[in-house]
């Protein structure tokens, strides 16, 4: 060593150079670095505080300042607390050492970050004693720095935007924020919007990134599939300029970078030798699927999917996150090591062997963390599972013998024995064990063969059936054919892989091995072949289509809309169910990982951009086809005017200054404006309907509640029903033909109809009076005088039928102006008929005169039923059968009498004769 060495402070300068810039030699050797005037001002002097150590191709050189530039090689920095000589006694109290990397923006943000913002900020004893004032500076200053570093290039003379640059950005977190800020502070109004579109994509998943800590090992498993949909989002979209390459590389890395830490970080609080096995099982299994899934996801994505997008390919090699794949494996190793031990401790008896198991058999891994995966911790990792191994050989020894016992008991059943090899799959893996079964594993392999078989025969069975059929593929729900059949073979393929995959794992070593592989090889290629020929015949089966006019799948950007059909005058949409259809093929196909055709790509994804309006077009024709089903027939007068007023939008779908363009796909604003004029007419329509479908309701409500009113006791209740029920027609009036007013029975003034009810009703307690006192036949009635006359002539007939023994239907109705009826063993005498069309005068009718009322009275007769073979008051051949009508409407028959007439009966049946009963 040379003599300027036995300085100690020279020799801390120099020992702590060589380390950090990885010099291998002594370079203090040299003369000139012992001597070095830069050095003996730092140490000798006071007032010098700072000495700047920097490495270039032309060596190791020292300054006592900071140039500009000197920010292109790596830096590192001595400076002095307190600004006095530097001595033995006071050199490790008063020199601080810093470096310097890419630039100081970068270097001061992460010191901040990294290090004194968790002190003062988050340390419960520093943060107490630290103004908030400064706080709040600190995190504005980290703010602020990192915004600096995410949009410069790093290089301190141009702090200007660099998107391909991402040195600044470290976390997902940080992207998001990067795209954030652009929608913020972006130069041109173009790129706002860019920002703005990627940020507003980044939201879906940014705050479960910006929380990742708090989430769960299943809740991070979700998070790895919708990275997925968001990163293929962003990848894909086409509205702004594309998303970089790099860009999106570094971001691929990155979130893998933040899984990996996730689960590690996760994984460390459990103690994974000794925590239950159902436990660490669980979370082992949740973080062994979390890496695996994203690497799956960033060979899915830039190997085959975004490889094949032809508006923006990938044009680098698929990137594959290597070290996210390493700790994956390791954790594999973990949960094969402690399924291993359970599965032992299962076999081994309740002995003292057991007990030294127990407590010898992780010994190896004591002061190894498993979840640390790096190229360092690999060799300590491999030589603790040899020990491990060794410590186990014998205890596998005896569990083989009895794994071999459990298993011959059950091979003869394929499916059991299948599920006994997985569940100790681990088991026999081991070589020890493995060994002793392979009887066994040879039996397997033999149902696995036949397993092939099986497939192959099921395959060339249903192949090329209908799906659905009981020889065709099994049908999925909503599933076009070409779909379904892709799908069913895709099921095949998983099953005969993971055949392939438990023969490889556990039979490797035996003879037959090679044939079962290629035949199942074979199978798998036949099955892949029908897959791609599915997809082969579905393209050509559409580029076809396309060129034919009536296949549905041809959308041309000026055709009109929608039209009237001239045969059944229902609504048609031009647009097929069939591009719908289209559209749901070509967003699952890809999904699956074909390519789509650029023709067939080009016209669905025109149809998508006209999917929306095409939806709400074809609602708005379907409610336009069907509203006359939705309407009460006898209401359909009422809507009338609305209905044509929804049928004048749809016939003129015009646009243009002149109304004499038709509204066509290629016009949006004109499109969104009559979309919009034919909804609200449409809603129009349809609230008027629901509207007087409720009064339609509420109106027979109304009416039954009345129908069981007392009227005698609760007046007042009937005249409160009766008030709603007009309040109610007073507003449906304007609306309401007079043809479905008449359907209401009654006069239409309601004064004159309470009247007759109330008259009626005092009647009726008259009759019911005189019938009590058996008076009731004794006395001239009025049949108008009651609600249902029919009724009680009825009640006549079958009274006297009791009376005379005979069955109602042997009994004839008669009447008598003569007088009482000597065959009627019951009998009334009847007044207040009215006879309309000619005169009686009680002997026979009579034509009117001039001067005759078209109504005149009849005077009161008798009534009664007698026997059908008994003679009446007068001769057939002189009679006529009259109705007797409730009113003059003639609305409603009460019963037919023989009125006299005294022969041509034509003539009073041609002048219209009638009977009826006077109004109350």
């Amino acid at each position: 060593m040379a003599n300027g060495t036995a300085d100690v402070r020279k020799l801390f300068i120099f020992t702590t150079t060589q380390n950090y810039f990885g010099l291998m030699s002594e370079f203090w050797d040299q003369p000139l670095l012992c001597n070095c005037l830069e050095i003996n001002n730092f140490l000798d002097d006071g007032n010098q505080m700072l000495l700047r150590v920097q490495r270039s191709d032309a060596g190791i050189s020292f300054s006592n300042t900071i140039e500009f530039g000197d920010t292109k090689d790596k830096v590192l920095v001595f400076f002095k607390l307190r600004p006095e000589v530097i001595t033995d006694e006071n050199l490790h109290d008063n020199i601080l050492v810093s470096s310097m990397l890419e630039s100081p923006i970068s270097s001061l943000y992460q010191a901040v970050r990294q290090v004194f913002a968790p002190m003062l900020l988050k340390d419960q004893e520093w943060s107490r004693n630290f103004d908030p004032k400064l706080q709040n500076l600190l995190s504005e200053l980290e703010a602020g720095l990192g915004i600096v570093l995410r949009r410069s290039d790093t290089n301190l003379t141009k702090l200007k935007f660099k998107e391909d640059d991402t040195r600044g950005i470290l976390t997902p977190s940080d992207e998001f924020q990067f795209w954030i800020e652009q929608a913020h502070r972006g130069n041109k109004q173009i790129s706002k919007e860019r920002a703005n579109y990627f940020k507003e994509l980044f939201e879906t998943i940014a705050r479960e990134f910006y929380n990742l800590d708090s989430l769960s090992l299943l809740e991070v498993v979700d998070l790895v599939e919708t990275t997925q949909d968001v990163v293929d989002d962003v990848w894909r979209q086409t509205e702004h300029d594309h998303y970089p390459e790099s860009r999106m590389l570094h971001l691929l890395d990155i979130i893998g970078g933040s899984f990996g830490r996730f689960v590690q970080k996760k994984l460390g609080t459990l103690n994974l030798w000794e925590d239950p096995y159902y436990l660490v099982k669980e979370s082992l299994k949740a973080g062994i699927s979390i890496c695996e899934q994203w690497v799956i996801v960033c060979n899915h994505l830039t190997g085959q999917v975004w490889q094949r997008y032809v508006p923006h390919p990938w044009k680098n090699e698929k990137y594959f996150p290597e070290t996210l794949d390493k700790l994956g494996k390791r954790l594999e190793e973990v949960l094969a090591v402690r399924t291993i031990h359970e599965k032992l401790l299962y076999f081994l008896p309740a002995s003292e062997e057991k007990i030294i198991c127990l407590t010898r058999v992780f010994e190896p891994f004591t002061g190894l963390n498993p979840v640390q995966y790096n190229p360092y911790t690999e060799p300590l990792w491999k030589a603790a599972v040899s020990q491990y191994e060794k410590i186990i050989a014998p205890a596998e020894q005896k569990i083989a013998g009895k794994l071999k016992s459990y298993i011959s008991e059950i091979q003869d059943s394929p499916q059991q024995l299948l599920q006994a090899f997985l569940k100790y799959k681990e088991l026999v893996k081991r070589p020890t064990i493995s060994k002793e079964l392979i009887l066994e594993r040879e039996t397997l392999l033999a149902r696995l063969v036949d397993s092939i078989k099986d497939f192959r025969s099921d395959f060339e069975t249903r192949c090329r059936g209908i799906p659905g059929d009981a020889s065709g593929p099994l049908s999925g729900k909503n599933l076009s054919e070409v779909v379904n059949n892709i799908v069913w073979v895709r099921q095949l393929e998983l099953k005969v892989d993971d055949t392939i995959k438990i023969a490889e794992a556990l039979l490797s070593d035996l003879s037959g091995f090679r044939c079962f592989h290629r035949n199942a090889e074979d199978l798998l290629d036949q099955l892949k072949l029908y897959e791609q020929e599915q997809f082969d015949d579905w393209s050509r089966d559409i580029q076809s289509g396309l060129s034919d006019s009536r296949s549905g799948l041809c959308i041309e950007a000026s055709s009109r809309i929608m039209e009237l059909d001239s045969n059944d005058g229902s609504l048609k949409v031009h647009y097929s169910d069939r591009l719908v259809i289209l559209l749901r093929e070509v967003r699952q196909l890809s999904a699956l990982g074909f390519v789509i055709p650029a023709k067939i790509q080009q016209v669905a994804n025109i149809a998508q951009k006209f999917c929306k309006q095409a939806i709400i077009l074809k609602q708005v024709a379907h409610f336009y086809n069907s509203i006359d089903l939705q309407m009460i027939q006898s209401q359909r007068p009422m809507m009338l005017q609305s209905a044509l007023a929804f049928e004048q939008i749809i016939k003129n779908s015009k646009t243009g200054s002149g109304g004499k363009s038709q509204i066509t796909w290629d016009n949006p604003k004109e499109l969104e404006g009559y979309i919009q004029k034919l909804q609200n007419a449409a809603e129009r329509l349809a609230t008027e309907n629901r509207k007087l479908r409720k009064w339609h309701t509420t109106f027979c409500e109304k009416v039954v509640v009345l129908m069981n009113i007392d009227l005698l006791r609760q007046q007042q209740r009937w005249k409160d029903g009766l008030q709603e029920l007009r309040t109610g027609l007073a507003t449906v009036e304007a609306q309401c033909p007079l043809a479905w007013q008449s359907k209401w029975e009654g006069p239409e003034d309601p004064l004159q109809y309470l009247r007759g009810l109330v008259a009626r009703a005092l009647a009726i307690q008259n009759w019911v009076d005189k019938a009590e006192k058996q008076a009731l036949l004794s006395e001239t009635l009025d049949l108008s005088e009651l609600f249902h006359p029919d009724t009680f002539l009825n009640a006549l007939r079958q009274e006297t039928a009791r009376a005379v023994g005979r069955s109602v239907d042997s009994l004839k109705f008669v009447a008598s102006w003569k007088g009482r009826l000597p065959e009627a063993k019951l009998q009334i005498k009847i007044s207040g008929l009215l006879l309309e069309g000619c005169s009686f005068d009680g002997n026979q009718l009579s034509e009117n005169q001039l001067d005759s009322p078209s109504v005149s009275s009849v005077l009161p007769c008798f009534m009664g039923w007698i026997p059908q073979d008994a003679c009446g008051p007068y001769s057939p051949d002189e009679c006529i059968s009259l109705p007797v009508y409730t009113s003059a409407e003639r609305d409603r028959v009460v019963t037919n009498i023989d009125v006299p007439c005294g022969g041509n009966q034509h003539q009073w049946i041609q002048c219209g004769a009638a009977l009826f009963l006077k109004t109350q």
